[in-house]
């Protein structure tokens, strides 16, 4: 006869206890054991060669691309002119991830993906774009400091975000269109201190058309990302390491070629030697700022295509977020680039925006595993 009470006085026990689970709150330090816990957890379902690998990835794409960036004001600073050169150091260095790629057919037992007309067809036009992207860079970095140039250059977050939405379908939230209004105004305010941010032989007609190819650079870097995912989406429909690895080869080895007969046409082979006689530090300088740049642009892309491997989008948009006020102090230290209050303004909200697309990415991520 006493069972149904007692069921009930247990039950309200349990509802008081829930209650006051619910009202305690977490702490910080709770918060801090709970992460702490999550990273232990997460370091011990892989193995030490996979972090190593991640550390040594990470460090690529925060050394290799602000470095690639500064060897192109190098460029310029010191008295090159082609903008066609810079472009093709910027894919000179393919066969640098043709030789990464050889090696995982052998570890990994796989074969090449086999090549039909339209997936020839993809990386013929990819590379057709990248080219044209990479021509576009060159004319921004001859014209803009290092620093202004790599910050209008976090404007592919937008483009890629608005192309991947439209092409390819991705989810876009609150924050990622949050994220697009911020940089947006980052850009703005960089565009109203162009006064100050000028290094004194650039025209005003020079800077504007640097800041000008400069957008339509990250547009076209937005459109190739976002048809790079469409490729895999549609015709490879896996993401392995040696898929990306061949993808990133074959649109380089077209980007190659493009540019190879731009140069050619512009005559700009036969002008390296006088370039070179007349560049500040002599030939030997000349050319070893056009091979570092070559390879530390190679790296950067093997170490963000690492990454995205390894790890996740969110690792790799936050590294891209940290990449870019690292170059711009750099060039600051090491170019002398202009640095004013508006500037560095853009380049805080420049990285507040990245953290709000991060966000945006990652709660899309979440929602889409479910």
């Amino acid at each position: 006869m006493k069972q149904p009470f007692l069921e009930v006085e247990a039950g309200e026990n349990m509802e008081e206890e829930e209650e006051e689970t619910l009202e305690s709150p977490v702490t910080l330090r709770d918060q801090i054991s709970n992460l702490r816990t999550m990273a232990w957890e997460a370091y011990k379902r892989k193995q030490i060669s996979h972090w190593i690998l991640l550390v040594l990835s990470s460090a690529a794409m925060l050394i290799a691309f602000p470095a690639s960036s500064l060897l192109s004001r190098v460029y310029y600073a010191n008295g090159g002119t082609s903008k066609w050169i810079i472009s093709w150091v910027s894919v000179a260095g393919w066969p640098l991830t043709a030789l990464i790629l050889l090696p995982t057919y052998f570890f990994c037992k796989t074969s090449p993906t086999p090549l039909n007309l339209k997936l020839t067809a993809s990386y013929i036009m990819l590379g057709f774009l990248s080219a044209a992207d990479n021509l576009m860079y060159a004319y921004a970095y001859a014209y803009l400091p290092a620093s202004t140039a790599s910050l209008l250059a976090s404007a592919s977050l937008i483009f890629s975000a608005l192309f991947g939405y439209v092409i390819v379908k991705n989810k876009v939230n609150a924050s990622m269109i949050n994220a697009i209004v911020i940089i947006t105004a980052a850009m703005t305010i960089i565009a109203l201190d162009s006064d100050s941010d000028r290094y004194g032989n650039i025209t005003d007609r020079q800077y504007i058309m640097g800041f000008i190819w400069d957008i339509l650079g990250s547009a076209l870097h937005g459109l190739i990302f976002a048809l790079s995912e469409l490729v895999f989406v549609k015709l490879l429909g896996r993401r392995s390491f040696h898929v990306v690895l061949e993808q990133q080869v074959m649109v380089s080895l077209f980007a190659f070629l493009f540019t190879t007969i731009g140069v050619i046409a512009n005559k700009d082979f036969q002008g390296m030697k006088s370039e070179a006689k007349t560049f500040e530090g002599g030939a030997a300088s000349y050319y070893q700022v056009l091979i570092w740049g070559a390879i530390t642009f190679q790296l950067g892309v093997l170490g963000g295509t690492a990454v995205l491997f390894l790890a996740s989008t969110v690792l790799a948009g936050v590294l891209n977020a940290i990449r870019v006020p690292l170059t711009s102090i750099a060039a600051v230290i090491l170019l002398h680039d202009p640095m004013s209050g508006f500037k560095i303004l853009s380049m805080i909200i420049t990285f507040w925006g990245f953290a709000s697309y991060i966000y945006g990415s990652s709660s899309v991520s979440k929602v889409s595993s479910l």
